[in-house]
């Protein structure tokens, strides 16, 4: 059996990799028990270092307007580089919660 792929940067995820589920709408904005996504730990921290739970509900609670945004887009050059199991610390500081 193959590897999951994370949808945001097209790596596979190996089973060592730090890896964690995504909701595409927040939990804090209706998205609990909505549909989630199996993502790299680095790409997740990188969707809420770059976005707030208001703009996720609002403007980004699909993969392809996750894969839109610029900030977003411009990690995934970088890290579509990187072996599968790559993680490092996520730059800048996280957004709040609103």
């Amino acid at each position: 059996m193959s590897d999951p792929v994370c949808p945001l940067c097209g790596r596979p995820i190996p089973p060592e990799a730090r890896q964690s589920l995504h909701h595409l709408v927040p939990k804090l904005r209706g998205g609990k028990g909505g549909p989630v996504v199996l993502l790299h730990q680095i790409c997740h921290n990188q969707i809420h270092a770059a976005l707030s739970e208001t703009q996720l509900a609002r403007d980004y609670a699909t993969i392809d307007a996750l894969l839109a945004h610029p900030r977003l887009a411009k990690f995934i050059l970088w890290v579509a580089k990187r072996p599968p199991g790559f993680h490092s610390r996520t730059p800048g500081k996280r957004r709040g919660r609103r």
